[in-house]
């Protein structure tokens, strides 16, 4: 793929495109057209997403003066609706200590809404909670639109949630505030989301998927978290497309990816039956910055890092791997006991950021999307070449645990 068509990928799909909105299906739609003029056939795959539509939200805090003042905020998707009114607390953190203290309060949190946090404050009678984001060096106000989960509230009661702007936080903190009242109205519902799935046969019945995520965060327009990754799916395709493999090569662009890996978590379940028969997961997300070192993440026995990092040697290109679980779209896979591997191109914070207005096609270089793409080109294609996978087909007991902790079935090891 030359530089011109990465360029205009990047600009075709330059705008938000959230998780079961129209946008999102758009860029869905332009994706199955970019893997039908390589002459890959591909079609849409469509999942449940609850939605919320948000009509009112409202963050009143109150001083030790007795003056109050609203702070802008956006409300938490999905937590109800009503008011919740209660002495404010900030805390910054949630050690069993820090819990004794949240009782009929409502909190502020230095950190996001997880299942073991969520379920946590709940439990010790927290009445509402406030998070913030952004940073206190930034020109600007933008605040993100956050969620309660639904696999990390799983169940339990809902406690309303407001979302400001790290400056607003930095200062009611430093001003002592007292009190806090969170008024929200919205209408929850349920939506749709779709995986794109396009497909190379090979001359066995079996397959190595490739997969990366295409939807963007409220605030981002995605261009390196992850049309990046997407395209890189592309120029595999586009390499790969006229030769027949051993292994058929099956390209999965997933949808809500950023709500908590929904469009895997979708293909894993809609496709139970045939999992048997996916021999490898290779999963793209954040490639081809101008600046930044390559990953890579294996989930996977320790023998693929070995030959990940063999790779890079025989063909000249950095390339720094590791065994574990890397938060994305390769993780659902490697659950269900497919061995899996993540690919990244990190890049420092200070020269690509995500997650809000700063993610853009200025941070992409087209010729390093290239040649991240070539590498990754040659690794699919040892594997797809294989006559038999190399990577043994089991999870080690390392990453199982790991798996455990990053889904929540038990909490984090110190």
């Amino acid at each position: 793929m030359n530089h011109r068509k990465i360029r205009q990928i990047l600009k075709d799909t330059d705008f938000i495109h959230t998780s079961g909105t129209p946008e999102e299906l758009q860029v869905a739609e332009y994706l199955k057209a970019q893997c039908e003029s390589l002459g890959v056939s591909a079609h849409l795959e469509a999942f449940p997403v609850e939605m919320a539509e948000m009509h009112e939200a409202h963050l009143y805090i109150t001083y030790a003066n007795g003056r109050e003042e609203e702070i802008p905020c956006e409300g938490y998707r999905l937590s109800g609706s009503g008011t919740a009114e209660a002495p404010f607390l900030y805390l910054p953190d949630t050690s069993p200590v820090s819990l004794t203290q949240v009782k009929g309060k409502i909190v502020m949190l230095d950190t996001g809404v997880g299942y073991f946090t969520y379920h946590d404050l709940l439990e010790a009678g927290v009445a509402g909670i406030i998070t913030y984001d952004g940073n206190l060096r930034y020109r600007d106000h933008d605040i993100d639109k956050k969620e309660l989960r639904p696999y990390v509230r799983d169940g339990a009661d809902k406690v309303l949630g407001a979302n400001v702007n790290a400056k607003d936080a930095f200062r009611l903190v430093k001003g002592g505030a007292v009190g806090a009242r969170i008024v929200i109205d919205q209408t929850e519902s349920e939506g749709e989301s779709h995986n794109v799935v396009a497909e190379i046969p090979g001359t066995s019945d079996e397959w190595i998927v490739l997969s990366a995520h295409y939807d963007t965060v409220p605030l981002s327009r995605g261009s390196y978290d992850n049309m990046s990754g997407c395209i890189g799916l592309l120029c595999i395709m586009d390499a790969l497309k006229d030769k027949p493999h051993r292994y058929g090569l099956r390209f999965v662009f997933c949808g809500s990816e950023e709500r908590g890996l929904l469009g895997s978590k979708a293909y894993v379940r809609d496709h139970e039956a045939e999992l048997d028969k996916i021999a490898l997961n290779i999963n793209l997300d954040m490639i081809g910055t101008y600046m930044g070192h390559f990953i890579a993440c294996a989930s996977a026995e320790e023998a693929l890092v070995s030959y990940i990092s063999y790779l890079g040697f025989e063909t000249g290109f950095a390339v720094k791997a590791r065994q574990g679980v890397y938060s994305s779209d390769s993780t659902p896979f490697a659950d269900k006991g497919i061995p899996a591997v993540s690919f990244a191109r990190a890049a420092n914070p200070s020269q690509a950021t995500i997650h809000n207005r700063y993610d853009t096609p200025d941070l992409l270089s087209d010729e390093q999307i290239r040649l991240d793409g070539v590498f990754l080109t040659e690794f699919t294609r040892h594997m797809a070449d294989a006559v038999k996978c190399p990577v043994k087909r089991e999870i080690p007991e390392k990453v199982k645990n790991e798996l455990d902790e990053y889904l929540a079935r038990k909490r984090r090891e110190a």
